[in-house]
């Protein structure tokens, strides 16, 4: 794990234990907002195109934010029931992207999230914290840890997207 790395593990462990659940699905809300007038600000008609070869379309960020959401909701999900984690699939964004608008991959995110958010705040906040969700660049964290997470996830695909707007602006 890298310094930076191991500054944000620091910061997701210290906040999740501190800050409610209600309040950290506030603060993914916020995060997601800044995401949805990001994914806005790139031109609909270029939305699909890749700013440079190398680098994700609109389209591509929003498969991947969609579905990393979702993969780690389920985790979530399944740490709230108790259940052993998923194992994750090496693959999953070499997938190709289904093609969506930007409104539409908001849509989809902000239901996907909802029905999370809805999970979380059932549970009792202090409820399995045990449970661990693996994570490719911080390790293992509890829930909590890992429902604050999407927040830095979202923020960090919304400085892409920004980037991609103003270069097929």
């Amino acid at each position: 794990m890298t310094e930076e790395e191991a500054r944000i593990r620091s910061y997701l462990e210290a906040q999740a234990a501190k800050v409610p659940p209600a309040a950290i699905i506030e603060k993914v809300r916020a995060a997601m907002a800044e995401l949805r007038a990001a994914a806005g600000s790139v031109p609909p008609a270029r939305f699909h195109d890749r700013p440079e070869p190398a680098e994700w379309s609109g389209n591509e960020v929003m498969a991947h934010v969609v579905d990393a959401g979702n993969h780690f909701g389920d985790q979530i999900a399944r740490a709230l029931d108790g259940l052993p984690p998923v194992e994750s699939g090496s693959n999953r964004s070499e997938k190709s992207a289904p093609r969506h608008t930007a409104p539409e991959w908001c849509a989809i995110l902000e239901r996907d999230r909802e029905a999370l958010f809805e999970r979380v705040l059932r549970a009792d906040p202090t409820a399995r914290l045990d449970k661990r969700i693996e994570h490719g660049m911080f390790g293992t964290l509890n829930w909590r840890e890992t429902l604050l997470f999407l927040r830095l996830h979202d923020l960090d695909h919304t400085r892409q997207l920004e980037k991609n707007a103003a270069a097929l602006a």
